[in-house]
């Protein structure tokens, strides 16, 4: 191969390991040019299959930053440059082996690191990358909707408490200004000092009706007027006033001695 043909492979191999996020080293001794091609359409959307030359490949490699390969391109190689699923380019090389053995799968790399031809096997055993996500989206949308849930549990709570508040505060106002409620009135006991003030009322009323003279001057004792009979010099008369007055026998000597009847 002339050097521009030689520089232009290498270009356009350095290029498909930069593309692509995985790459599939096999070896196609045997292989007609029909079943090559049926293996390009089985890898179609996920990868492109290219016959390569292990030294111009080597040298792609190796400005594309992959040393993996180098020990792998031994005689007739091919390789499948992954830009889809990875996952789904092995399980197409793996299918189409079982149908064809002459393709033999020697190895790879995946994400600049490399994989064995048993770690190319185990990756297409692996579910596909659509199927993943849906699973993942499965977790997530569960997941989210026990995150609902939880949230939503504790406001259902306050929204009943806050309804039986508002009730009661409808029915007992007084709940709203902190208190439990407005307790029954109870029944007002008559003071005890009330009933005997009552009682004692009408002794106190007889005992003034008593005490009360005739001249109506409360609790002094009706003097007797014995002015007019001690003008007259008639000292028996004065004494006759004051035995009316106390109901004190006439004998008896106003200061109190008895007098000797005459």
């Amino acid at each position: 191969m002339a050097r521009p043909d030689k520089a232009a492979a290498v270009a356009e191999l350095t290029d498909s390991f930069r593309e692509s996020n995985a790459a599939v080293l096999t070896e196609y001794r045997g292989l007609t040019v029909a079943q090559l091609k049926e293996l390009r359409r089985s890898l179609a959307g996920n990868a492109t299959y290219a016959v390569v030359k292990n030294t111009l490949t080597k040298i792609a490699a190796r400005e594309a930053g992959v040393q993996a390969l180098d020990d792998l391109l031994e005689g007739p190689s091919a390789i499948a440059f992954v830009t889809g699923d990875p996952v789904e380019v092995a399980k197409s090389l793996r299918d189409f082996g079982r149908n064809h053995p002459l393709l033999v799968v020697k190895g790879g790399v995946l994400d600049g690191k490399p994989l064995s031809a048993d770690e190319v096997k185990k990756l297409a055993d692996l579910e596909s990358r659509e199927v993943l996500l849906a699973k993942l989206a499965g977790a997530m949308k569960a997941s989210l909707s026990q995150a609902v849930y939880l949230l939503n549990a504790p406001l259902a709570q306050a929204a009943r408490v806050l309804g039986a508040l508002e009730a009661k505060a409808q029915a007992d106002p007084s709940v709203l200004a902190g208190g439990a409620g407005t307790p029954a009135p109870a029944a007002e006991a008559p003071a005890a000092d009330e009933a005997p003030a009552a009682e004692d009322a009408a002794p106190a009323a007889d005992e003034a009706e008593a005490e009360t003279p005739t001249d109506a001057t409360p609790g002094v004792e009706e003097t007797p007027d014995t002015t007019a009979a001690q003008a007259a010099g008639d000292e028996g008369g004065a004494a006759q006033a004051v035995a009316d007055a106390t109901d004190v026998d006439p004998t008896t000597d106003v200061a109190g001695d008895a007098t000797s009847a005459s």
